[in-house]
């Protein structure tokens, strides 16, 4: 057995019947497979398909006798993970794909890159330094829907504010009077309906009063203020351009942005609907609900972004660090820079970032963070990373211990210590008085 791994210890290994590494593909994915004990090495291709899948990870099970087998692979999220993840014997190690080509830079001086050449390092990595990978633990089945709907909420927001930013540049190129109508706002229904019913400026600057104002009635919009605004914008302003190139083409456009906003709506509003009952009947709900900033849509991924399985982060350095929140430090003899992490869950951190910089409205002690470091002159967003740090730190023990965040009881802590975040603000009052 040490043969075979001399970093790895020989009780890790023997766990083991087989090594197996993949380089998966959209195709078909090469692997190499090692028995345990033993250095020589298959190689063969398998199709991504279910069925080829199924038949390769049957022929595992016998050949092995259900053993456990060690799967490593370049993804942790993807179909064919996905598909190996049903099967019990099979132990997934996910490997980042920068580690892979460290790995082969270090040892192909040449440069060359095959599947069959991935897949020996990969299997390289596994056999000999086993110890230092983590196997992939699924989470529970309510937590994984919770992460993946947070995410894909998101990505439909994001799409739509593309198309709501691209409906307003439209708008100032040929009718740049709708948007002062509309008051900037073009997400509504009643901003569908106005460019729908009204295309240009022509059109509007040409409809009677009465039917204006029987549009923003049919809208709900009973303002005196807001209908004769539009009425004062179609009489006294002017089209922007005659040009029938730039018109024409703009309508169409601004009518595609419009049209796809309104489709994204209500399927933005499904997600959201979908989101709070999987988190309310989620058993870790109660931690972040009290989260002050968290809110309807925080909350939930603030759940998701921790987990239920207390095991998966030994202390809040190591979230610190996956979540990109901790900065990174490299010292050399007398020189030490330290910078932000760059190699992280994008989404992750991003969850943090916002949800530290939306607390600040709603924690008193985060808003005297935030005022304590800026006056020092720190950047705004400088310490909203750091205000994040010290959340991580906070939310990880009540995490831990289950344990709902109070803030009534977190601010007296902090006045025992006599720290000047749960004070600072008591000083401004008393020097002002």
């Amino acid at each position: 057995m040490n043969n075979i791994n001399n970093d790895t210890e020989p009780d890790a290994l023997d766990q083991y019947a087989a090594f197996v590494a993949l380089d998966w593909a959209d195709q078909k994915h090469a692997f190499s497979l090692q028995v345990a004990g033993q250095n020589k090495r298959e190689a063969g291709t398998l199709e991504h398909k279910p069925e080829q899948i199924g038949a390769w990870v049957a022929a595992l099970r016998e050949r092995f006798g259900g053993r456990p087998v060690a799967v490593a692979l370049e993804q942790s999220r993807g179909a064919l993970i996905h598909a190996l993840l049903s099967y019990d014997f099979l132990v997934i190690y996910p490997m980042h794909p920068t580690a892979v080509a460290k790995f082969r830079e270090a040892f192909k001086f040449s440069g060359v890159k095959s599947d069959p050449l991935d897949t020996d390092q990969i299997l390289e990595i596994i056999t000999k330094h086993l110890r230092l990978l983590k196997p992939l633990r699924p989470d529970t089945e309510a937590t994984r829907l919770l992460g993946r709907l947070v995410e894909d909420r998101r990505k439909a927001v994001e799409l739509r504010a593309g198309h709501i930013q691209a409906l307003k540049a439209s708008l100032k190129e040929y009718f740049p009077q709708a948007l002062e109508v509309l008051s900037q706002n073009v997400t509504s229904r009643l901003a569908h309906d106005f460019l729908k019913k009204w295309p240009t400026f022509g059109d509007f600057q040409q409809a009677r009063p009465a039917t204006v104002k029987r549009f923003f009635y049919g809208h709900n919009v009973r303002s005196p203020a807001v209908i004769e605004q539009a009425q004062q914008v179609a009489r006294q302003s002017r089209a922007l351009t005659a040009d029938t190139a730039i018109v024409e083409s703009g309508v169409r456009i601004s009518q595609v942005y419009a049209q796809v906003i309104q489709t994204l709506n209500p399927l933005i509003e499904q997600y959201e609907q979908r989101i709070e009952t999987v988190f309310h009947n989620h058993p870790d709900a109660m931690v972040f609900s009290t989260v002050p900033g968290a809110g309807p849509a925080l909350a939930p991924r603030l759940l998701a972004a921790f987990g239920t399985d207390r095991s998966r982060f030994d202390t809040a350095g190591n979230l610190h660090s996956f979540s990109g929140v901790g900065p990174v430090t490299k010292s050399s003899g007398k020189m030490r820079v330290v910078f932000a992490r760059c190699a992280c869950p994008k989404f992750l951190r991003q969850t943090f970032h916002e949800f530290a910089r939306l607390s600040v409205a709603q924690c008193q002690w985060a808003q005297n963070y935030v005022q304590y470091y800026t006056a020092k002159g720190k950047k705004y967003h400088t310490v909203i990373r750091a205000l994040a740090f010290k959340w991580i730190r906070i939310l990880f023990r009540c995490w831990q211990d289950r344990t709902p965040y109070d803030d009534a009881k977190y601010m007296k802590s902090l006045e025992k210590r006599g720290s000047i975040f749960a004070t600072l603000h008591l000083q401004k009052i008393s020097k002002i008085s």
